[in-house]
């Protein structure tokens, strides 16, 4: 009876410790937008098929005008002002094609309401409904940047219906996508900083841990998530040159740092329930395309991975800009480049 009670008391015990220790490592609760003691709401918004809202802004010609619209895909850590593919572009620009762009905070990002269930696959369900809500036609471009490239692998996979063509710039890639050869992608991992290397471990295999491993000081979290990310001569060339806009950077994580960047470390670098290279042309249709553009200095997304992934999907448009870093598309002559090859079928 004691060896019985003893052991009730030993595993009552553990059961305590390991609510304990699950219940401390929790994010706290996110401050959402235009709620008591949340940020205030400034930018227009779509309400989704859930309830939840994104907040969007346009860039060119009214969309109603519009004769090609493109909606874009921010990166991590960036919201819907930093829409890179409009970077220094004339408004004459835009009337001369057209062109209307449509960004938007993604879920937990600025002043669109956190997705608590976010997957890659809900994206894509934000992404129709977004098009739906602003009358952007059957058919619309897409455009993601880094991070936001990922949503672009998920809308070619489960809404390509919807797609007239779209354009992947500096993808991030997933070391765990099933196609890589494993010498090829392990050389790629461990070029990164070890606690980078350590950081996308526990988001993939222990996923419940990533908001105390990005937020304990033991050890260094993600050096992308804390702001100190591998970057490139040139691209700190080119931030020199982005005016800094306090206000916008405020807004990015005001809602909390686990609903946007610790969120998108979980879903990039998860399980995906498909991996890209297994797609077929999601786009077959002569008048659209798949981009890819990717600097070979690129110090966060290896070339490496990249040239393989082109080379597994022949019906991608592959753009290898030579010394160019991660963020090359703030470049004079970038943004009009993709956005004029992404358009060239119908343009031209």
């Amino acid at each position: 009876m004691r060896i019985r009670i003893r052991k009730v008391a030993v595993l009552l015990f553990a059961v305590i410790v390991a609510t304990w220790i699950y219940q401390s490592h929790l994010p706290p609760s996110p401050r959402l937008c235009g709620f008591p003691g949340g940020p205030r709401i400034t930018a227009p918004r779509v309400k989704l098929r859930d309830g939840r809202y994104l907040a969007y802004k346009e860039i060119g010609v009214p969309r109603e005008n519009a004769k090609h619209k493109i909606i874009f895909v921010h990166g991590f850590g960036n919201a819907r002002h930093d829409v890179v593919i409009a970077y220094r572009l004339p408004q004459k620009f835009f009337e001369e094609l057209g062109v209307c762009i449509v960004s938007f905070d993604r879920p937990g990002y600025g002043e669109s309401d956190p997705d608590p269930n976010r997957t890659l696959k809900s994206m894509t369900r934000d992404i129709e409904d977004l098009a739906d809500q602003l009358n952007l036609g059957d058919k619309f471009y897409l455009a993601g940047f880094s991070m936001g490239g990922q949503t672009v692998w998920g809308s070619l996979k489960y809404i390509p219906h919807r797609l007239a063509g779209a354009v992947l710039i500096a993808p991030v890639v997933n070391y765990w996508w099933d196609g890589f050869p494993a010498n090829l992608s392990e050389e790629a991992f461990h070029k990164q900083f070890p606690e980078d290397k350590w950081a996308q471990r526990v988001v993939h295999y222990i996923p419940w841990l990533t908001y105390w491993w990005n937020t304990q000081k033991f050890f260094p979290g993600s050096s992308v998530a804390a702001g100190r990310a591998a970057l490139s001569a040139q691209d700190y060339r080119l931030l020199s040159s982005v005016p800094y806009i306090a206000e916008h950077r405020a807004q990015v994580i005001q809602q909390g740092m686990y609903e946007s960047l610790h969120r998108d470390m979980i879903i990039g670098f998860g399980k995906w329930d498909f991996s890209p290279m297994n797609l077929s042309n999601p786009i077959p249709d002569k008048n659209g395309a798949v981009h890819i553009w990717q600097g070979d200095d690129d110090a966060l997304v290896p070339v490496t991975l990249q040239r393989y992934i082109a080379q597994k999907l022949e019906w991608i448009q592959y753009h290898e800009i030579p010394g160019a870093g991660h963020m090359f598309s703030l470049a004079n002559g970038m943004p009009e480049a993709i956005i004029r090859s992404l358009l060239h079928a119908t343009t031209s």
